[in-house]
């Protein structure tokens, strides 16, 4: 990109505000060509695990630590804001601030392990704090048990009720911009700069006098918040969850995305997550062969885009614009 700015002579904060505003006019249009209530419902879904994968993002992309216990991260947020809301009656907005509130406790909890353990053992812990939580949820009766919760109240504000899946659809997108925003002030932040110093080098961090610890924490605690507010969107958007949802191949849908957007690319997020959550039902009349079919796509563009698909597109539009530039020979 910022060679691309150089030769088109656009500043990189001009370009960057001109992709998103290209994406966000794009999402705006999506309910005007998508009538189908299902398909509709898949793109609010693409947006709620676009949230968990800017949470995800911050601990996989920016830190470069493995973090493969999001599905557990999402169930704590979706169940903490279904309980409040159907046994207690509190209001979905509010419950949504305690869903957050077990975010932040959420990273602490997984924070702490990895200042001591790295690499595949941080993955392994991970991996069973989901599984934990996977069958105390499917154990208690509060939750209850494996048959989930239901009736889970839609979401209503000054009075306005999202009762329908277009009306989920815009109130989901502003939630998506407003926290990629937030995410986006934080990555060019010292705090930014501070998660890839340790991705890039921690024993250099350490002697720099930043403090790793609380870089880490911070790392963690921002994947967590970010987790159960996805999970908590996604409980009111569905009304309906159970703990068989929140499994290990959800937490590797949410590693799968952030490796197509490109490990650390905001920006390639949004891509990463459709790809992984639409294109499987846009394929689906392959019928037996459609997941046959979209792992090997997934495993193609791992092979030929390892920089994520936005790079992909990037070198065609290089080399069109090379073309274009090239002079003509007489």
């Amino acid at each position: 990109d910022r060679q691309r700015c150089r030769e088109m002579k656009i500043p990189n904060s001009k370009l960057s505000l001109l992709k998103w505003s290209v994406l966000i006019v794009i999402g705006a249009l999506v309910p005007v060509f998508v009538k189908n209530d299902y398909y509709l419902t898949v793109m609010c879904q693409v947006l709620v695990n676009i949230v968990a994968a800017i949470g995800l993002n911050f601990i996989c992309g920016l830190t470069g630590q493995p973090m493969l216990g999001m599905a557990g991260v999402m169930a704590l947020g979706a169940y903490v804001s279904g309980i409040l809301t159907t046994t207690f009656n509190m209001n979905p907005w509010l419950a949504l601030v305690f869903s957050m509130l077990m975010g932040v406790l959420l990273g602490q909890i997984l924070g702490w392990p990895s200042l001591r353990i790295r690499g595949i053992y941080l993955a392994l812990t991970t991996i069973g704090f989901s599984e934990i939580i996977k069958l105390v949820l499917n154990n208690l009766s509060i939750t209850g048990g494996a048959m989930g919760l239901r009736q889970i109240p839609s979401l209503s504000l000054a009075g306005f009720a999202f009762d329908s899946t277009r009306s989920y659809y815009y109130l989901y997108m502003v939630i998506v911009i407003i926290l990629m925003a937030l995410s986006l002030k934080l990555i060019n932040s010292r705090w930014g700069r501070a998660f890839l110093a340790c991705r890039d080098n921690e024993s250099a961090v350490e002697s720099c006098g930043i403090n790793i610890v609380a870089t880490k924490l911070t790392a963690f605690t921002l994947c967590t918040v970010y987790g159960c507010i996805a999970g908590s969107l996604y409980a009111h958007l569905m009304r309906y969850i159970n703990p068989m949802t929140y499994t290990f191949d959800l937490s590797a849908k949410f590693l799968m995305m952030i490796m197509l957007g490109g490990l650390g690319s905001s920006y390639g997020l949004v891509f990463g997550a459709f790809i992984v959550t639409a294109l499987p039902e846009m394929i689906r009349f392959l019928g037996d062969y459609y997941w046959l079919t979209f792992t090997g796509l997934v495993l193609l563009l791992a092979i030929f885009c390892p920089m994520g698909v936005p790079s992909l597109f990037m070198k065609i539009v290089n080399r069109i614009s090379a073309a274009i530039a090239k002079p003509r020979r007489s």
